[in-house]
């Protein structure tokens, strides 16, 4: 082999590796970028507490934002099953009257991937007669299912429900 060609064939080598280095290490950082960072407990925590202050603003249209628009709310003062925005500001207008504070009492939260969790737990509302302002604490356990849509952490199921033995 001449010089002339162990150089070319040097050089074609060097541009081989170097190419083969380049698609390699754009794979692995693609891959690196494009998995999504799971949300923490504590962020998902967070969900209910704007929720809850959504409830304080005393608009139903507000605290229907937060949930899908193909969310189900199986509410806890109310026997009808809520599937569609009209049904959930229709059941806000309804509880906001009592002018409900929840606190949670127990959270339990799965982390399923970067863009769904599921927190459950218990939790109770102090509610005030509209009518006669007596403030009353209802016990409950609960379940919202979160999914990140559009970027926005929206409630996709949602279900509260008394204490039976409460």
């Amino acid at each position: 082999m001449t010089r002339k060609n162990r150089i070319r064939a040097a050089i074609i080598t060097a541009t081989a590796l170097v190419t083969a280095g380049t698609v390699t290490a754009g794979v692995s950082m693609a891959g690196a970028e494009a998995a999504p960072k799971k949300p923490s407990k504590k962020e998902i925590a967070a969900l209910f507490d704007g929720w809850n202050k959504a409830l304080q603003t005393g608009s139903s249209k507000k605290v229907a934002d937060r949930y899908a628009k193909d969310a189900v709310l199986l509410p806890t003062v109310s026997n009808k099953i809520r599937t569609d925005r009209a049904g959930l500001v229709d059941y806000f207008d309804h509880f906001l009257k009592n002018k409900p504070v929840g606190t949670k009492t127990k959270t339990i939260i799965n982390v399923l991937d970067a863009n769904s969790a599921i927190d459950t737990g218990s939790y109770f509302f102090i509610l005030t007669d509209p009518k006669t302002g007596e403030k009353k604490r209802v016990d409950a356990r609960y379940t919202y299912e979160y999914e990140k849509r559009n970027g926005v952490w929206k409630i996709v199921n949602h279900h509260s429900s008394a204490m039976p033995e409460g």
